[in-house]
């Protein structure tokens, strides 16, 4: 785990226990998965903005983007799985805007990213719904209230 913007761990002190922990669950609940790892990037919202601008053809900041590894061991030796990459400023703004402690939502995000680098989507209504749930049963093992309680949209 890379730590860029320092703001993380000044709003939240645990903050790479947290994220470990919400991955680990997500790992730990697809025992299948052969991958040796993840990196995660904890940063600010220009340079999710700018991954997001040069990977996605997006400009503009969001709060998690997922880079799943090639499956292909010729292209991915190592085994990863991905990479994921967090913006503080949003994420943050968000967990104020739902009333959320950025630790829940942080938990979240991370446990989101790794369900898309395992391939899970939210495209359509029956994959969303597929994957909010494995979300919802990931965080209620973590202690995280359901985190689309009352958003009767869901995504």
């Amino acid at each position: 785990m890379e730590i860029e913007d320092e703001a993380w761990t000044r709003a939240e002190a645990d903050t790479e226990a947290l994220v470990w922990r919400a991955a680990q669950a997500v790992l730990d609940a697809h025992e299948e998965i052969e991958g040796q790892g993840i990196v995660i990037l904890l940063t600010d919202d220009d340079s999710v903005q700018a991954l997001n601008r040069d990977f996605r053809q997006k400009d503009y900041a969001t709060n998690v983007l997922s880079f799943p590894s090639p499956r292909n061991p010729e292209a991915n030796p190592e085994g990863q799985i991905g990479d994921i990459a967090l913006a503080y400023g949003v994420c943050a703004r968000e967990a104020a805007e739902q009333g959320k402690p950025l630790a829940h939502h942080l938990q979240h995000l991370v446990a989101h990213g790794v369900l898309h680098l395992l391939g899970y989507d939210h495209e359509d209504d029956e994959e969303a719904e597929a994957m909010e749930s494995f979300e919802r049963e990931i965080l209620a093992g973590l202690d995280v209230p359901d985190p689309y309680a009352g958003d009767e949209e869901g995504r």
